[in-house]
């Protein structure tokens, strides 16, 4: 867990500041946007002196009239005019602007060219990008670039797949300039596992909290990140909508959902016109089946910006609650149009195929996705039912793996593991499988049935035994009533104590079956067993008396009648010892 270092408010909120002027002065808006945010939250006064303009060189106010032309041109999307009137300009701030339209140019090409979002990906030429790692590369061994021309060193290198070198720049840029959220988040991007962000060599820049708290969040440390969050919360940053919101996004993603839907209501109240994360609210309320809240959100989205991508998975959520399947893709796809690269998109396509029976195009829309994040585990998920669906168990196996390892405290993920395994005959995988998600607490309550059958199936009677008898008085804890399944676990039980001559829980159970239509035929003829079995296995007492005979004196005639306590009813929930 990171400590998060104490914080000097007044300089923070100088460092935001300068950061949101830095940022925007090079047109990384949403860095910039960020920084405005984060600033206006935090409600102290600084000493405008240290805010005065940094000192700029001599040959930028020679570049200065195309610099901000260029910043003209760029801000209506003419990014080929900004490279154009900046081709002669070699200071700091108008070199990256040339090179920063260079790229912008490109991705907003391949965005205009990219096929329809259904329609298989295309494999475009880098021959831009390539020119760009060129010249920064050559830039970078003379050590002429300052942390902005190293940000945009990195995402060009990501852009190429070459993910280490990335990496490696990213924190050079972030050491030099750690004001930039932009190059932070680029690294968050990249960052594997645990062991991989610890190795980072960062600078002890109190923003590197806020980082840390973002990677947590997508290596699924939950708690680690809504520590710092709330650190921040507590130190002066509690009207931040950037922190409630990532706070909300956690609760979401620990599947949390009463929190989560509160802490958006709060969101909500806080900054009514926000669009930014909505599409998760929106995923939420499909959970809980709130229509009219639903429509509610998806109507004000609309209003405040009908073309945005966050509005139209909103908008095709709603939709999708309404069973209204071919429009809800139509939604996303728009969304795919606005941002080819929008994950939440992809996937949400991917589930509305698969309730429209198009497998083919689940696996397309769930594998570009993929494409776009590797740490998507609902892509993966989706791709191992898609294939559990075409009975393919062994792809399934391999993607349900894959899901499991991004996301393995949650048990949903490791029963679907457990069920393909049993599909392959490898109980024992399946065993732990159903044991490790009874101990992760089973979300749906059905690991501890399953690994009762599978102990069955094995011919581990004893164990079989307890699972089956802690599942029922789980289910009257949890108020369970998947009759089915109850039925089965007492009807396993009524045989097991027959075949142990326990006529009492035998019998208690075979009653309870009687209950259950499924079970109903079977336990009449269990209860007559039962009792035939029983008179043949009295013992006699040495004065000619049977045992009952005997204890009629101080016990009803009829100990199964009505009115008599249940030996089952009295059963305590068991300490499970049986291990898989």
């Amino acid at each position: 867990m990171v400590d998060v270092p104490s914080l000097d408010l007044k300089q923070v909120k100088s460092d935001l500041i300068i950061a949101q002027r830095e940022c925007y002065e090079r047109r990384l808006v949403h860095a910039a946007k960020w920084s405005a945010e984060m600033s206006r939250a935090l409600v102290v006064k600084v000493d405008s002196r240290s805010l005065q303009q940094v000192d700029e060189p001599d040959e930028f106010w020679t570049d200065y009239d195309s610099y901000v032309l260029a910043k003209s041109y760029f801000d209506v999307k003419e990014f080929d005019r900004a490279v154009h009137v900046l081709r002669e300009c070699n200071s700091p701030k108008p070199y990256f602007l040339r090179l920063y339209s260079l790229y912008m140019s490109d991705q907003k090409r391949k965005a205009d060219n990219m096929p329809d979002s259904n329609a298989q990906s295309e494999v475009f030429d880098n021959e831009i990008l390539k020119i760009l790692q060129s010249e920064l590369s050559e830039k970078h061994s003379k050590k002429e670039l300052d942390g902005f021309g190293l940000y945009l060193y990195g995402v060009v290198l990501a852009k190429l797949d070459l993910h280490y070198m990335a990496i490696e720049i990213f924190v050079e840029s972030v050491t030099k300039e750690p004001l930039n959220w932009a190059a932070w988040m680029e690294l968050a991007r990249h960052i594997a596992d645990k062991e991989s962000l610890l190795s980072l060599q960062l600078p002890q820049h109190w923003i590197r909290s806020l980082f840390m708290a973002k990677v947590y969040m997508e290596l699924q440390l939950h708690e680690d990140a809504l520590s710092i969050y709330r650190t921040f919360m507590d130190r002066g940053f509690g009207e931040s909508s950037y922190i409630v919101a990532q706070v909300a996004v956690t609760y979401h993603d620990m599947r949390d959902v009463d929190l989560a839907v509160q802490t958006f209501k709060s969101l909500e109240v806080m900054d009514p016109y926000r669009i930014e994360n909505m599409d998760i609210y929106s995923n939420l309320l499909y959970v809980k089946e709130k229509k009219s809240e639903l429509a509610h959100l998806a109507h004000k989205c609309c209003t405040v910006n009908k073309y945005c991508v966050e509005t139209c998975c909103v908008i095709g959520n709603y939709y999708s609650l309404r069973s209204q399947h071919e429009k809800s893709i139509l939604y996303f796809q728009r969304a795919l149009k606005l941002n080819s690269n929008y994950i939440s998109a992809w996937t949400l396509m991917g589930h509305e195929y698969m309730e429209m029976k198009n497998t083919s195009a689940a696996i397309q829309a769930y594998r570009r996705s993929i494409e776009v994040d590797k740490r998507d585990y609902r892509a993966w998920y989706g791709l191992g039912q898609t294939y559990e669906i075409l009975k393919m168990p062994s792809y399934s196996l391999y993607y349900y793996r894959k899901a499991q390892t991004l996301k393995p405290n949650d048990s949903r993920m490791v029963i679907a593991l457990g069920e393909c395994y049993q599909k392959v005959e490898r109980l024992q995988e399946a065993k732990k499988c159903f044991w490790k998600a009874h101990c992760l607490g089973d979300a749906e309550e059905i690991a501890l049935f399953k690994l009762a059958n599978l102990y069955a199936t094995l011919g581990e009677k004893e164990q079989a035994r307890q699972a089956y008898t802690e599942y029922i008085n789980q289910a009257d804890r949890m108020l369970i009533h998947n009759h089915e399944d109850l039925s089965r676990a007492y009807l396993y039980l009524a045989n097991y104590y027959i075949d142990h001559k326990n006529w009492d829980e035998a019998y208690t159970a075979a009653q309870k079956c009687t209950e259950f239509t499924e079970t109903r035929e079977e336990a009449k003829g269990l209860l007559r067993t039962i009792q035939t079995r029983r008179l043949h296995d009295v013992p006699i007492t040495p004065g000619g008396m049977s045992i009952d005979d005997s204890m009629d004196s101080i016990a009803p005639t009829d100990q199964f009648n009505a009115g008599a306590p249940r030996a089952f009813d009295r059963v305590t929930p068991v300490n499970l010892k049986f291990t898989p």
